[in-house]
């Protein structure tokens, strides 16, 4: 269902950017071809059916964007979340080992010293 959900949802945002694609905010696009004024769809009727159809779109996008959600498929096991994980498994900053601040002697340098 997921997946018919997602499907249906990209096919939305394709027809939605194509319908954008064609309106021109100055009253051009694909209202601009019909300039007699008594065909079936005049230049006003063409503008209203686009913003009526960029209207329905958004709302369809919405509506199968809140349904989508219903249905992201989701374990059945109770796990914690990775980052948890981490911060679980994190080595605390304070429980860092101190190391040596002197140079420790080597065989060679014992060698040297004379032995009293």
């Amino acid at each position: 269902m997921y997946t018919l959900i997602t499907v249906l949802i990209f096919i939305t945002c394709i027809l939605l950017v194509l319908i954008v694609l064609v309106q021109n905010s100055k009253g051009g696009g694909l209202a601009s071809n019909f300039q007699s004024s008594n065909q079936i769809m005049g230049v006003r009727k063409t503008t209203d059916f686009l913003e009526k159809a960029t209207w329905v779109l958004a709302a369809v996008l919405l509506f199968l964007s809140v349904v989508g959600n219903a249905f992201i498929p989701r374990s059945t096991e109770v796990n914690q979340s990775a980052i948890q994980e981490q911060i679980e498994s994190a080595v605390d900053p304070s429980a860092v080992p101190n190391f040596p601040t002197t140079v420790p002697e080597t065989d060679e340098d014992a060698e040297e010293t004379p032995a009293e």
